[in-house]
């Protein structure tokens, strides 16, 4: 089989790229063929201030990526288009350019921007829902991307034009979703539930079975409020938890966390900054937990798996597929979000209950064995192409 590979890279590489390169290095390795059509937002510093003053039109509708999409179809003819993400440069023309040649689409639901012009369903760390409830025009309101009204309505603008169009239900033949929670959001916003399939992300390589063995516990991610960092802190701060509990990432609230660590004189908490992947994966594989104390709707959440691929429990916030993936008082714990006295009592739960943690440690291992690795994503992903490809030729 001939793959396309639609997708445009964001100025911050992010999981999604992660994922786009892995599922493609997994498709090549079993003898098919992938051709790439990519842009990347890095584009935009090389415009000058008039033709970055035009990005409204493009975001809407891109003439130049259909064009050299549209090319380069006909010159490959893959059996199927394969998008991740089609946001600043490539645009929703890139589902034209599909349906014009009559080849089968599929777009992967990264995150919630056709929702959602923040992408998130977040807004000031907390879930916000209104543009499901009350219309895209409360994003613009609030300016939710990137704290602009202007760059909030350009978005606005894109996802009202195609939903009137009515590109979202007949331009994508199907769409993946990563969780039975996210999917279900979506058809809340309007998606057609039959196009939409569930496959989660996988972890490749296997990192293999952990012990544990570093006695700390772990976060991993972006220092920003809907992660729910503060939160985090505030446990240890309550409790006065012994546990060393060290920080991987980067964010707008790190100054911020530094400081109020060091007022509480909390020495047991170390900032690692961001650190490569396989740093990372090294530290999770001696993590006693992994805490993910999100206070907004992950689609998907992949530490989460990782961690679970090393046999890492992990202490999540009771919400989205978080509450999803992780089962409760079996794979990890779950806590009320935002809630740092529930999350300590977890925490002080888990460090007093070792034979328990055991146990969680091999149920952890086994869910990745069961649902997250390469070759069990492969499958799923080869039967979504299967229905993709037979769902257009009924159209």
């Amino acid at each position: 089989m001939k793959i396309a590979i639609v997708h445009n890279t964001y100025q911050q590489a992010g999981g999604e790229d992660v994922v786009v390169e892995q599922e493609s290095r997994m498709l090549q390795s079993h003898g098919h063929t992938v051709v790439f059509y990519r842009r990347s937002n890095h584009e935009i510093a090389q415009f000058s201030k008039a033709r970055q003053l035009l990005m409204v039109k493009d975001i809407v509708y891109s003439g130049e990526s259909k064009r050299e999409i549209r090319d380069l179809l006909r010159h490959e003819k893959p059996n199927i288009v394969h998008v991740h993400n089609t946001f600043i440069m490539i645009s929703p023309s890139a589902y034209e350019a599909c349906q014009e040649l009559g080849i089968p689409v599929l777009q992967t639901l990264h995150n919630f921007r056709l929702l959602c012009p923040a992408w998130t369903l977040s807004r000031n760390g907390a879930v916000c829902e209104e543009c499901l409830t009350d219309g895209l025009w409360r994003g613009v309101l609030h300016g939710c991307y990137r704290d602009s009204r202007p760059m909030t309505a350009a978005v606005a603008l894109m996802l009202k034009a195609h939903r009137t169009l009515g590109t979202w239900t007949h331009s994508v033949d199907g769409y993946v979703a990563l969780s039975d929670f996210a999917r279900s959001k979506f058809i809340d916003g309007g998606l057609p539930g039959q196009k939409i399939y569930v496959k989660p992300n996988f972890v490749q390589p296997d990192p293999g079975m952990s012990t544990g063995a570093g006695g700390y516990a772990l976060f991993v991610g972006r220092l920003s409020q809907e992660k729910g960092p503060a939160t985090l802190i505030s446990a240890w701060a309550k409790r006065k938890i012994t546990l060393p509990l060290v920080i991987v990432g980067e964010g707008p609230l790190r100054p911020t966390l530094e400081a109020q660590v060091s007022a509480q004189g909390l020495t047991n908490i170390t900032f690692r900054g961001w650190l490569p992947r396989e740093q990372t994966m090294a530290m999770m594989k001696e993590a006693v937990f992994l805490v993910t104390p999100s206070e907004w709707y992950e689609t998907f959440g992949m530490v989460i798996t990782e961690a679970f691929a090393c046999g890492v429990p992990v202490i999540c916030s009771r919400m989205g597929a978080m509450k999803e993936i992780v089962a409760d008082q079996s794979t990890g714990l779950h806590f009320t979000p935002g809630d740092a006295e529930d999350l300590a009592t977890k925490v002080e739960w888990a460090c007093s209950h070792q034979s328990r943690l055991d146990d969680m440690r091999r149920s952890a291992r086994r869910e990745y064995e069961s649902r997250y690795t390469a070759e069990k994503n492969y499958g799923r992903l080869m039967e979504i192409y299967d229905q993709t490809m037979h769902s257009c030729m009924r159209n």
